[in-house]
């Protein structure tokens, strides 16, 4: 449990962090609590480390027009416990809510976990179910990326290895309801299965999952099956059937794809009853 030995650089600024990205093999340090346990396994082994965690530009939740945008360096339980969160986007506060325990939720941040991109990480679907959009800053500037575009596999991202996530932006769509419902780990409080739900007021339902593959996903199927009716047990039933069908589903001693495949299908339906 000891990490292979690395430099350590603490930034100032944005712009110095890039900088010091393209030095080696680098990486962002935030909370710690997505990368510091991977280092001490020796599954990443960085030759350096850039300290983001002081920067007061990644920090902090406002509400700009139609839309609430997080700072990336923003802990759990900032959001959990964010006034605007709590009132107008509820399902981030379920969500940070339910995140690992209270030293976990003090320490880790929103774009530390987007970025680790951990399969079974709760924040990955919940932004997949909101629409979100990924902010992150590089050598060559500023970009966005949709939430639906960010995760490409098991520990990867969209993002380049000069960039870091500056900031999550989520639209605010008036009469929208959102549940996150999930099956933890009873130890690390990882999702075993996750599911998130964002009904929109026009009767569309996004529905993504986290836990089940090598990354977390919007579920096709499932949202066809009940966008556009009434959620009731006859939709509800109809999208849980259709859930995680065709998927390359994990199976690991916490659970079996079998046993996974089951839980997908059981937390939608608590996800659904709960916007219904």
């Amino acid at each position: 449990m000891i990490p292979s030995s690395f430099s350590y650089q603490k930034v100032n600024s944005v712009a110095e962090a890039i900088k010091a990205l393209s030095s080696g093999e680098a990486k962002i340090l935030a909370g710690g609590h997505s990368l510091i346990p991977t280092m001490k396994l020796r599954l990443n082994s960085p030759s350096k480390l850039v300290d983001i965690g002081a920067l007061a530009e990644l920090r902090g939740i406002k509400e700009s027009g139609a839309e609430i945008i997080i700072g990336a360096a923003t802990t759990h339980q900032e959001i959990a416990t964010n006034k605007i969160i709590q009132s107008k986007l509820p399902l981030f506060a379920q969500g940070g809510n339910s995140i690992g325990d209270v030293q976990v939720r003090n320490k880790g941040t929103i774009g530390g976990s987007l970025a680790h991109a951990d399969p079974a990480a709760d924040w990955a679907a919940i932004v997949l179910a909101s629409d979100a959009t990924i902010e992150v800053q590089g050598g060559k500037g500023t970009r966005k990326i949709k939430a639906t575009g960010f995760f490409n596999g098991m520990f990867s991202t969209a993002l380049q290895d000069d960039e870091i996530i500056t900031a999550v932006h989520v639209p605010l769509a008036v009469g929208s309801k959102g549940s996150y419902a999930k099956f933890p780990q009873p130890a690390s409080r990882f999702a075993i299965v996750g599911c998130a739900v964002m009904k929109m007021a026009d009767g569309k339902v996004n529905i993504a999952f986290t836990g089940i593959s090598n990354c977390a996903f919007r579920d096709q199927a499932a949202e066809k099956a009940i966008s556009g009716k009434k959620i009731d047990a006859s939709t509800i039933e109809s999208a849980s059937k259709a859930a995680v069908e065709g998927v390359n589903i994990l199976s690991d001693h916490y659970a079996s794809e079998k046993y996974r495949k089951h839980l997908a299908k059981v937390y939608l339906k608590r996800a659904l009853l709960a916007v219904s």
